[in-house]
């Protein structure tokens, strides 16, 4: 990413300037993941949580549409977990969010590969009977082994029953029938990205807040930007033409936020070395973020 000179302008405070290193407390903490290296598709996810921040900069702290001001939340910033891509990286993960829940209201996670959906959510919970997961994703995730396309799996080996899982955007052509098999065995509630065609976005997520609202009392969203047509993520290395729009998984981000069971949200894939030259898909990451931020505002 080249470093562009931004102009300064007192009534226009810019987004990055929201947060503050290392609060004790605060409304949300933003940490980073910078972890690659158990991809089945090699990448530079690594470098996502950097370019991400510096994105941040070109937008402002207002929410128009919802007349929300970030301003009026207090948000931190706890840098990136040394060792997360380690042998021993889901460890280090674990011991670094343990008892973040008790410090602060929401977490916002930034990937790295979709691997680390597992070890954030076995390491913020425990406990996984009464944790529900949504994921927006062309995937099921749910493959054998330890890799980016196995954090859903694994999760359930953990003990995440999957009548606590909803999968939205699941696309044609990017999953087998194995794996689309083993989803219904295990209980998974599918909105597919075809359903999506007929369905609005926000229609998906109330869904899928109603599907757990009756039989969790926590609630960890997965926001893997390869859910997207690839037109808008082109730094994602799996995200294939025919997804959801830049727009829709917005919107999601920000209906995530707002709903008080939701306690942690990642955003994955990225990788800025693929990305366009206008960095669409890490400004994309970096809108999400803030729009997550919005939503939590109004609840």
């Amino acid at each position: 990413m080249t470093a562009i000179k931004l102009a300064k302008d007192g009534l226009w405070q810019r987004a990055n300037t929201l947060f503050k290193p290392n609060l004790k407390q605060a409304d949300i903490a933003l940490l980073g993941f910078p972890v690659h290296k158990s991809s089945i598709t090699p990448n530079s996810c690594h470098l996502a949580p950097k370019a991400i921040r510096s994105a941040l900069a070109r937008y402002s702290t207002y929410s128009a549409s919802n007349d929300v001001d970030l301003r009026e939340l207090k948000i931190t910033d706890l840098g990136d977990v040394t060792g997360a891509d380690s042998s021993n990286g889901k460890k280090v993960i674990a011991k670094k969010v343990f008892g973040l829940l008790d410090k602060y209201g929401l977490l916002i996670a930034l990937g790295g590969d979709n691997s680390i959906t597992y070890s954030l959510t076995a390491g913020l919970f425990g406990d996984l009977s009464k944790v529900g997961l949504i994921t927006l994703d062309a995937h099921h995730d749910i493959r054998d082994g330890n890799t980016n396309g196995s954090p859903v799996w694994r999760l359930i080996q953990a003990g995440l029953p999957g009548k606590n899982i909803v999968q939205i955007g699941i696309s044609d052509f990017a999953n087998s029938k194995e794996y689309s098999d083993r989803a219904k065995e295990a209980g998974i509630f599918v909105i597919s990205r075809a359903q999506l065609r007929n369905k609005s976005i926000a229609d998906a997520m109330k869904q899928a807040f109603a599907q757990l609202g009756r039989h969790v009392d926590h609630i960890y969203v997965d926001l893997d930007v390869d859910v997207c047509d690839r037109s808008v993520a082109p730094a994602c290395p799996a995200a294939t033409p025919g997804g959801i729009s830049a727009d829709e998984l917005r919107q999601a981000a920000f209906l995530a936020g707002g709903n008080y069971k939701v306690q942690a949200i990642d955003i994955t894939e990225v990788d800025p070395k693929r990305d366009s030259k206008d960095e669409r898909t890490v400004r994309l990451a970096a809108l999400l973020v803030l729009e997550i931020a919005a939503g939590y505002k109004t609840r």
